[in-house]
């Protein structure tokens, strides 16, 4: 059971500078590389797995992503882009705050349920796993709409003639 708050406080944490990260960088303009790097970063988590006490069955994986793919899509939904000063922006969303609050309360419900019956190593795995098939799927639509607003601005800049 300490493993199961250390690391719910762990993720209080994380989450807190999940939405700081997010306020400021709603300031700055988007890039592509801002939206790809994330996913590419978080996969060294995979590394994991070469360790059995993180091994995880394949229905567990199977629960997993498609839990993290339902998150996403609140996610998608509160991501939304906007042209200012000739620059691609977040636009940002109060409903972002609320639904990563809701999804931290959601993880650590289910941690607390689940943790006395899944050992805590393959928690941490799917856990792992469910950020994972949230975040991707996230970030690809993310990139996919900022592509589209990309487009839009380079068709609305006029053209300098020489």
């Amino acid at each position: 059971m300490n493993y199961v708050v250390i690391t719910s406080i762990g993720a209080v944490f994380m989450a807190i500078i999940a939405m700081v990260v997010r306020m400021k960088s709603a300031k700055k303009p988007v890039s592509a590389k801002k939206i790809i790097l994330p996913p590419i970063f978080m996969s060294t988590g995979a590394l994991m797995f070469i360790f059995p006490v993180f091994r995880v069955t394949p229905i567990e994986i199977v629960e997993a992503v498609t839990v993290g793919l339902l998150f996403s899509t609140l996610l998608i939904k509160t991501s939304k882009f906007e042209i200012r000063d000739n620059d691609v922006y977040l636009q940002p969303s109060k409903a972002f705050i609320y639904i990563l609050v809701s999804l931290l309360v959601i993880r650590i419900i289910a941690k607390l349920v689940l943790s006395s019956t899944i050992d805590v190593g393959q928690l941490g795995g799917m856990f792992w796993i469910l950020a994972f098939g949230m975040i991707v799927p996230w970030r690809i639509a993310m990139f996919i709409n900022f592509k589209k607003i990309q487009q839009q601005l380079y068709e609305n800049v006029p053209t300098k003639t020489v």
